[in-house]
Parts: structure tokens; sequence; C-alpha cells
């Protein structure tokens, strides 16, 4: 298992992860400005995240 710092990375669906700190941000994703120790990270996303649904979904449901 990995330890060590993550940071909080979204897609452009607004769809959330975490990803090692000391790597670069896969393609398709973004960092949002969130990092720390793995658990703190799932917290933040747990609490930021309250809409499971893709963007374009909430969008096409929405208007």
């Amino acid at each position: 298992m990995r330890d060590g710092m993550y940071k909080v990375v979204v897609n452009h669906e607004e769809q959330y992860s975490i990803w090692f700190a000391d790597r670069p941000v896969p393609e398709g994703w973004r960092e949002a400005g969130f990092s720390g120790e793995k658990q703190d990270c799932l917290d933040h996303i747990d609490r930021v995240w309250t809409d499971m649904r893709p963007r374009s979904l909430r969008e096409a449901m929405d208007g």
C-alpha cells in the first residue's frame, strides 16, 4: 500500500478522485485545490461532491 500525500482532482464532468501528489495530473483531470493525506482528501470529496451525477446529466435533467 502506498502512503503519502495526495491531491483531489476533478474532470470535465465534475467527478472527483484522488491522485498522488508527486505525480502529474492525468490528462482530462485538473487539480481541485485540496491536498493532504489520503483520508483527508476522501473526506474533502465527501463534503464537496454532493451530487454524484455527471455534469452533462445534471444539465440535461435541469434544463
